[in-house]
C-alpha cells in the first residue's frame, strides 16, 4: 500500500458547468436546502412533520413539549448543516451562513455541560445515556454532526460548530475504549468511526483517530456486545423489530478483518467499510485493506444492482446472498449508494485504481438521481427496478414501494443525504499526486489545481451522457510541468484521444488511467469515447434477470415507462440484435438522449374470455419503444416502470 494516497481538489476550487448535472447541483442552493429548511422548523402544512429543530429548542431550555420523530431525528439537521457547508464553499451567501450559524448556536445551547449532544435521550430518557448502543443510535448521530461541523469549518474557518463537536467527540473518547471502567461498546450503527477520522484530519489529535481506530477493531470480537447488552437491567427496547437480533445485521458477528461477504443492514455496512479503509491507509494496515478490497468485490460482483444500488430486502433493508436481486422488491435505499460511492471514492484514493470510480459513477448517475425529483421537492428512499403502482400495497411485502416521490419522510436520511453529496459534487471530479491531476468524473467543470509545482487551471466541456466527446484544457503555470491521468471508464470499448491536434497511439493504461505526461505549456486534449447504446444481460446467477435484458449508455441505465409504453410492460419482448435509434430531446425532462427500439409485445385481447390458465398459443403484436434514463421515471406521469425486459430467442 502506498504511504501517501491521492488527495481530493478543494470544492471552493472548482466550479460546475455541466449541461447534464447542472440542474442538480443548482437544485442544492435554490431549492433543496431552503425547502428543507422549511421542513425542519415545521413550516409546510402538508409535509410529514418534522420537529427537528424544536427538539433542538425543547433540549436547550427554550420551549416546552416532547421529543418527536425518530431517535436519529437530530442527524437531519446535521447533513442540511453538511450540504450548507459545501454550498457555502462552492459559492458563499450571507443568508445561508446567517442560518446555518443560528441553527449551530442553538446546537451549542442543547449541549450537555459535559459535551453530550442528543435530543432524544436528553429530553426523553437522559439517565440511558449509553445503554443501548445497538439500538440509541447516539454514535451515528454523533458522525453526522462531527461531519457537518469538520465540513462547516474547512468552508468557512469559523470554529464555533467545530468547537462543540471537540467537546462531544472528547466525551466519546472518555467513555469508550479498551481500559477499566470505560465502555467497551462499539456503535449499533456506524458513522462515528468515520466522522472521528475527518476530526482528527482537521485537528491533528491523534485520540479520534484511536477511537475510530477501536470501534473498529473491537467491533465482532469475542462475546457479542449487543447481545450482550440486552442482559443488562438498564437496557430497554427501542424498535421492537430488533427483538431477536441477528448481530450480522450490524456487521458485528465477527472481526471485521475476517468478514468476506457483505452483510446485513447496507447502510451500515458501506459506513463502516469507509472507516476501514480510512484506517487501513491510516496505520498501512495491509490486513484490513484486504478485507476492504474482499468486502468490495463480493458487494460489487455479487450484491449490486446495474443501477449501483445494494441492499436487496426491503425487511431490515439489507443485503441478503450473493446473485439475489430482485427487481420489484429490493429496498436499494438512496443512502446506501451514497455510501457506496463514498467508499469506492476512498478506495480509488488510496489504491491509484479508478476501475472503483466505475462503481462510484454508476451509483451517482442512477440511484443518487433517482432518489430525487427534478423539482428537488420529492425523494425516493427506496430505487426498484421494476413497478407497478396497483401492487404497491401498505401492508404487504411491496409496501416500502412508492411510486411516486413522497414529499418528505418520517424517517427522512435521504432527503439531506442527497442535498450534501449533490452539493459536494466537485470532490469526486479530481484527485492530484505530486505533479499529476487524476480525472475521474467528465463533467463540465473550470477548476484551479494546487500541484507540487505551481498551479494548474483545467476547463472540461463534457458530452459524456450524449455524444462521448470531451475537451480538457490545461494551462500549468509558467515553468511548471504536469501529468494528467485520465480514467477510460469500464463501458468505453473504443475511444480515440489527440494532445494539440496529434492522434495519441499506443497509450500503456495502468489501473484504468491513462497517463500523458510533459504538459508543460497550455494544452488541448481531445477525447472521443464511443458510447452507443447497448444492450446487456445479467450473470445467469442472477436468477431474477435470467432470459432478460437491460439498455444502457455511458454509465446511464435505461427504463420504460409506461407514460411512453403502455401498461403491462413485463408483457414486452425485445430483439438484442437491432440497431437502437438515439434521439436528443431537448423539451422531454429537462433534456435527455431518449432510446428508440421495436419489440413485441403479447396481445392480451387473446385473453378477453376472463381465462386466468390456458394452453392457447401466445399472440404478439409489433411495438415501438422508447427508453429513458431510469433516473429520470416517475417525472411525468404515475405509472409502471421496467429496467430488464424480457429478451427473444
Amino acid at each position: 500500500m502506498d504511504d501517501k494516497k491521492l488527495k481530493t481538489v478543494p470544492l471552493n476550487k472548482i466550479k460546475i458547468s455541466d449541461r447534464f448535472w447542472n440542474r442538480y447541483t443548482h437544485l442544492v442552493k435554490d431549492v433543496l436546502i431552503p425547502y428543507q429548511w422549511d421542513i425542519l422548523n415545521d413550516k409546510l402544512p402538508d409535509v410529514e412533520t418534522s420537529h427537528c429543530i424544536e427538539n433542538f429548542r425543547i433540549a436547550a431550555g427554550e420551549a416546552e413539549g416532547d421529543f418527536e420523530g425518530a431517535v436519529f431525528q437530530d442527524t437531519d439537521v446535521a447533513k442540511w448543516l453538511e450540504a450548507v457547508a459545501y454550498s457555502l464553499a462552492v459559492e458563499p451567501d450571507e443568508h445561508l451562513s446567517y442560518l446555518a450559524d443560528k441553527t449551530i448556536n442553538l446546537i451549542g445551547r442543547a449541549q450537555c455541560e459535559d459535551g453530550y449532544l442528543n435530543t432524544y435521550f436528553t429530553i426523553k430518557d437522559p439517565s440511558k445515556r449509553w445503554t443501548n448502543l445497538k439500538e440509541g443510535h447516539e454514535l451515528y448521530t454523533a458522525g453526522h454532526m462531527t461531519e457537518a461541523a469538520v465540513a462547516y469549518y474547512k468552508a468557512t474557518g469559523k470554529t464555533e460548530f467545530l468547537d462543540i463537536m471537540k467537546k462531544f467527540a472528547d466525551l466519546i473518547c472518555r467513555t469508550f475504549g479498551p481500559e477499566e471502567g470505560q465502555n467497551h461498546g462499539y456503535p449499533g450503527h456506524q458513522e462515528i468511526e468515520l466522522a472521528l477520522i475527518r476530526l482528527y484530519h482537521v485537528t491533528g489529535n491523534k485520540k479520534y483517530l484511536e477511537t475510530a481506530k477501536y470501534f473498529i477493531d473491537r467491533r465482532g470480537v469475542g462475546e457479542n456486545y449487543f447481545l450482550e447488552e440486552e442482559k443488562k437491567p438498564e437496557y430497554k427496547q427501542i424498535f421492537p423489530e430488533f427483538a431477536e437480533y441477528d448481530p450480522r445485521y450490524s456487521q458485528s458477528h465477527q472481526p471485521v478483518r475476517e468478514q468476506k461477504t457483505a452483510e446485513g443492514h447496507a447502510v451500515r455496512a458501506v459506513y463502516m467499510y469507509c472507516a476501514m479503509a480510512d484506517l487501513a491507509y491510516e496505520y498501512q494496515d495491509e490486513e484490513l485493506m484486504e478485507a476492504c478490497k474482499t468486502l468490495w468485490e463480493d458487494m460489487t460482483k455479487r450484491q449490486m444492482y446495474i443501477t449501483g444500488s445494494i441492499g436487496a430486502s426491503g425487511l431490515l433493508e439489507r443485503f441478503t446472498t450473493d446473485y439475489d436481486l430482485p427487481n420489484n422488491s429490493n429496498y436499494s435505499e438512496t443512502c446506501a449508494s451514497i455510501g457506496l460511492a463514498l467508499f469506492g471514492r476512498r478506495m480509488a484514493q488510496i489504491t491509484k485504481d479508478a476501475s472503483y470510480m466505475d462503481v462510484v459513477e454508476r451509483a451517482l448517475y442512477n440511484t443518487l438521481l433517482s432518489g430525487i425529483a427534478q423539482d428537488g421537492k420529492s425523494f425516493f428512499y427506496v430505487n426498484p427496478l421494476e413497478v407497478w403502482p396497483d401492487n404497491c400495497i401498505e401492508r404487504t411485502s411491496k409496501e416500502h414501494i412508492k411510486p411516486v416521490r413522497q414529499k418528505w419522510f418520517g424517517v427522512a436520511c435521504c432527503p439531506p443525504n442527497i442535498a450534501r453529496t449533490l452539493a459536494s459534487m466537485g470532490q469526486y471530479i479530481y484527485f492530484t499526486d505530486k505533479n499529476t491531476v487524476y480525472v475521474n468524473l467528465y463533467i463540465s467543470n473550470e477548476a484551479q489545481i494546487d500541484l507540487d509545482e505551481g498551479t494548474t487551471k483545467i476547463q472540461i466541456e463534457s458530452d459524456l451522457t450524449n455524444t462521448g466527446h470531451i475537451v480538457l484544457k490545461v494551462t500549468p503555470d509558467e515553468g511548471s510541468t504536469n501529468n494528467l491521468a485520465i480514467r477510460i471508464p469500464d463501458y468505453v470499448k473504443a475511444y480515440t484521444i489527440r494532445k494539440d491536434g496529434a492522434l495519441l497511439e499506443h497509450q500503456d493504461i495502468c489501473q484504468a488511467y491513462l497517463t500523458i505526461g510533459g504538459i508543460s505549456k497550455q494544452t488541448e486534449i481531445v477525447i472521443d469515447f464511443e458510447v452507443p447504446a447497448r444492450f446487456v444481460r445479467a450473470n445467469p446467477n442472477v436468477r431474477e434477470d435470467v432470459g432478460k435484458t437491460a439498455l444502457v449508455k455511458g454509465p446511464l441505465v435505461y427504463c420504460l415507462e409506461e407514460t411512453d409504453n403502455g401498461e403491462n410492460l413485463p408483457a414486452i419482448f425485445v430483439d438484442t440484435k437491432q440497431e437502437v435509434r438515439e434521439m436528443f430531446e431537448p423539451e422531454l425532462l429537462g433534456g435527455v438522449t431518449t432510446l428508440r427500439f421495436k419489440g413485441k409485445k403479447l396481445n392480451v385481447d387473446t385473453w378477453k374470455d376472463g381465462a386466468l390458465y390456458d394452453s392457447r398459443e401466445m399472440a404478439f403484436e409489433e411495438v415501438n419503444l422508447k427508453a429513458v434514463p431510469y433516473h429520470c421515471w416517475d417525472n411525468r406521469k404515475t405509472g409502471e416502470m421496467l429496467v430488464w425486459m424480457k429478451e427473444m430467442f
